[in-house]
């Protein structure tokens, strides 16, 4: 590679571009790289490109180097590429004429490209496995609280009466959305470069659908220079990881004011918090804030990413290939991390059940089905009962009046005020429609918040959780196989 260029590397260039990047694909590459290697190999012989014989001295020398280890490769640092490194060693061990023609037919280009493209897959496989396990661990916890009575909330003003099952499966529904958009993504992801070269394919008569094939590519990308231009599966990818640790964030945010003394509707649990140094009564729920912080890492890295990607030429350069995936590998940790940390707060988590309801007798949340029992009971129409017990609601807090006080006679009262006129309606319906399980327990419509209604919900989502695992095992199984292939693999 030092045939053009006469100089060695200059130090910075070393120091900040080549050292980091070398070391890093260290860590996340060498598997894959040599995976993509024996399935060049193994298709370069097929296809008698090379002398079998010659095949399988080079198959000699890349087993030899996968069981010395990543960390015992020597890397030199004015060779500027991982992959530029492991040749070095391979042509050490099986000389230059074996070791020099694995190259053949393919570029560094398209190696990266599809190296990058498996690295993806193993992340994203890594994160769905984890989206499973907390999907699992809210799902428990809803079953368990499907008559749990709690305040529902719009504009962080209490709303209506719900449960907690129902607050939990709408939680549910959005991060089975985010699996959907990661199984998306993988798709796009999961389509082979190899054999494109360095943007212009080649004359070798090389067959890209048998390593995309060996590889577990579902297919193979049509255009040799998007092959190696193309990086917006980074931002896809990188999108998908954003709003699921949004959703994440909106939840953990939701826990975060729960915990406060003045809710007090959650606990979390000791191994999940930290003390004060000077203040000995805290206990502080720092998983929340720090799954809400690194949301924003994740956001962070999508803006990185596009902003690097956005005015660039399409085709291959290191803008491309390497500096627009500088936080993308960071994103994903960042989402194990959250999604780790979620998981720890839940499973040991504490709800304060009776206060929950209580608070629904205290802060109106019953009212609206007052108006609701008013137009069914009477001949008022809805906005008429809407002014009536609105007003009520004014004058029973200027007033201190508790909601349990509220009587037909007072209902009449209000509505002599409102709409100039008494209404027929009973101390009985008056006491039903204030309750607040009978609030909950009449809303049966899809979707409400009932609890044979959320039953059916948490049923739906049990049965696109065991189909989002079935699927989830298969394509990792089909990883794995390939894997267990090449490494036995015999030319």
């Amino acid at each position: 590679m030092k045939e053009r260029l006469k100089n060695e590397k200059a130090e910075e260039v070393i120091k900040y571009v080549i050292e980091p990047s070398i070391k890093a694909e260290l860590v996340r590459s060498f598997d894959n790289l040599m995976y993509v290697n024996k399935a060049h190999l193994k298709m370069i012989v097929e296809t008698e490109i090379i002398d079998r014989s010659i095949g399988r001295e080079i198959l000699r020398g890349l087993n030899e180097l996968i069981d010395e280890g990543s960390n015992n490769l020597q890397i030199d640092y004015n060779i500027e590429e991982l992959y530029l490194n492991m040749e070095k060693a391979l042509i050490e061990k099986v000389g230059i004429k074996a070791g020099g023609i694995l190259h053949i037919g393919r570029s560094r280009n398209d190696l990266l490209a599809t190296v990058t493209r498996m690295n993806s897959r193993d992340s994203i496989f890594n994160i769905l496995k984890k989206i499973n396990i907390l999907r699992n661990e809210i799902l428990i916890i809803a079953k368990d609280n499907v008559e749990t009575i709690i305040s529902g909330y719009t504009h962080m003003q209490p709303a209506e009466p719900i449960t907690l099952s129902h607050y939990l499966s709408a939680l549910l529904f959005a991060v089975e959305r985010d699996f959907k958009r990661l199984i998306a993504t993988y798709k796009q992801i999961n389509t082979s470069p190899l054999g494109a070269g360095s943007m212009g394919s080649t004359n070798f008569n090389i067959d890209r659908d048998m390593t995309a094939e060996i590889l577990e590519f579902d297919t193979v990308m049509n255009n040799s220079l998007d092959s190696i231009a193309s990086r917006d599966y980074s931002m896809e990818a990188l999108s998908s990881l954003a709003l699921y640790s949004n959703n994440l964030s909106r939840i953990a945010q939701d826990l975060y004011i729960w915990s406060t003394d003045e809710f007090n509707y959650v606990e979390v649990d000791d191994s999940v918090s930290i003390g004060s140094s000077i203040m000995p009564q805290k206990k502080n729920p720092v998983t929340l804030e720090h799954i809400k912080a690194k949301a924003a890492h994740v956001l962070g890295a999508y803006v990185s990413t596009f902003s690097t990607l956005k005015n660039i030429s399409y085709g291959h350069s290191r803008d491309t290939s390497t500096e627009s995936m500088k936080y993308y590998w960071d994103a994903f940790h960042e989402v194990e991390s959250i999604t780790s940390l979620m998981i720890a707060t839940l499973r040991n988590i504490k709800f304060n059940k009776s206060l929950m309801r209580e608070r629904t007798l205290e802060n109106f949340t019953t009212v609206t089905e007052l108006a609701n029992t008013l137009v069914r009971k009477t001949d008022i129409s809805f906005r008429q009962a809407h002014h009536i017990v609105g007003f009520m609601v004014r004058e029973m807090i200027e007033e201190d009046i508790d909601l349990e006080q509220v009587n037909s006679e007072m209902v009449n009262k209000y509505a002599r005020v409102v709409i100039g006129e008494d209404i027929i309606y009973s101390d009985k319906d008056v006491s039903i429609s204030l309750d607040p399980e009978e609030n909950v327990y009449s809303k049966t419509v899809k979707g409400g918040p009932a609890p044979s209604e959320v039953n059916r919900q948490l049923d739906e989502i049990s049965n696109n959780l065991e189909e989002d695992n079935i699927w989830l095992n298969t394509q990792v199984g089909r990883i794995e196989k390939m894997k267990m292939s090449l490494d036995t693999l015999q030319l």
